[in-house]
């Protein structure tokens, strides 16, 4: 994606460094920043300085990928065996994370150059991903489509291009005229921030609203369609994403407005049979009680509080939204329902491993 008259990934290696767009300081200042040690790059995947699934996937890869560089000579297994345990603890919900970290371990076995390649495959593919899922999910667009979504499934959250706003891309450029609505997204208003960012730099019309303004829009007839990320898909379709989506899902089913999840198949978690089994993350109540943002009048970033001082909060990341509240799954290889038997058609499998070719 273009910034300033310049191309960028969201995230990509150099020799032994991983530079990546630091998602904190958006849309205030655009700034990379550079993880110099697996260490440093796991901090990242941590403090959401980079974020969505397909970004963690590719950061964690590349994480894998410095470990194994890092790694000595003597106790090399031992070394990476740890790393990959350190890796796979950042982020607990994301699928991507896992199987790139799964990946790139079994390739560093071979050699630290293996592993190399490994991460670089993974993102050159996730970007890849992106623009199919851009492709296939643009024909859901329509003249003067009126879309909503949530948090932030752009370019951001992938290497490149998207996953719920790939084919938003796609269409504005194909020429159809169209408005999104952008729900703020708390608690870190990675909609405000990011998505709207994102689409201006791609002069799309689009305006920020309130979480809770979603589906009195809905009620008024002012959403066409609704297009959402997913940070993990369970074999029977349910979809973990970022907290609100639920709630989005079951407006949109209340005022027939269809409802549809874009990910790559890499999202697909073939182990979990549906969406209990997928483990939620609890992050800081912090997040919950203070905001990060711009002054008004000095034009410096700052933390504020918007809460209670001292007062309890809780913070799960993510909900679980049924299959059943979902119009379809747009993926790299095609539109398909959230049901079982199209996931299983879907996915190839390979040498008795859930894995997506």
């Amino acid at each position: 994606m273009r910034v300033q008259g310049k191309d960028y990934r969201t995230i990509w290696m150099i020799g032994s460094k991983v530079c990546m767009i630091n998602q904190h300081l958006l849309p205030y200042r655009f700034e990379i920043h550079e993880s110099l040690t697996f260490t440093e790059t796991v901090r990242a995947i941590r403090v959401m300085l980079v974020r969505g699934a397909g970004a963690i996937g590719a950061a964690a890869g590349f994480a894998m990928a410095q470990a194994c560089l890092e790694a000595p000579f003597t106790g090399y297994e031992a070394f990476i065996t740890g790393a990959r345990k350190t890796i796979e603890a950042s982020r607990p919900t994301a699928r991507d994370l896992f199987a790139a970290v799964e990946k790139v371990f079994r390739a560093g076995l071979s050699s630290p150059g293996e592993a190399v390649s490994a991460a670089q495959a993974i993102a050159d593919k996730n970007a890849s991903d992106g623009r199919l899922i851009g492709e296939n999910g643009q024909q859901l667009i329509h003249h003067g489509c009126r879309i909503q979504t949530h948090c932030n499934a752009g370019w951001l959250g992938l290497v490149d291009y998207g996953s719920a706003l790939s084919p938003v891309y796609m269409a504005h450029r194909s020429g159809k005229r169209l408005h999104v609505w952008i729900n703020e997204t708390r608690p870190r208003n990675q909609g405000a921030r990011l998505t709207a960012w994102e689409l201006q730099q791609e002069n799309i019309p689009c305006t920020v609203i309130a979480d809770n303004a979603a589906a009195y829009l809905m009620s008024r007839g002012e959403t066409d369609l609704v297009i959402v990320g997913a940070d993990r898909i369970a074999l029977n379709g349910d979809v973990a994403n970022k907290i609100g989506t639920l709630s989005l899902a079951i407006a949109a089913r209340e005022f027939r407005i269809p409802f549809y999840v874009a990910a790559p198949t890499s999202t697909i978690d073939t182990t979990i049979t549906d969406g209990r089994g997928i483990v939620i993350e609890e992050r800081d109540p912090g997040e919950v009680l203070f905001l990060q943002g711009l002054l008004k009048h000095t034009g410096t970033m700052a933390e504020v509080s918007v809460g209670m001082p001292g007062m309890n909060a809780r913070n799960p990341a993510f909900d679980v939204t049924p299959s059943g509240l979902i119009t379809g799954i747009i993926t790299e290889k095609g539109i398909i329902t959230p049901d079982r038997e199209a996931i299983l058609t879907l996915c190839q499998w390979h040498n008795g491993n859930s894995e997506f070719h």
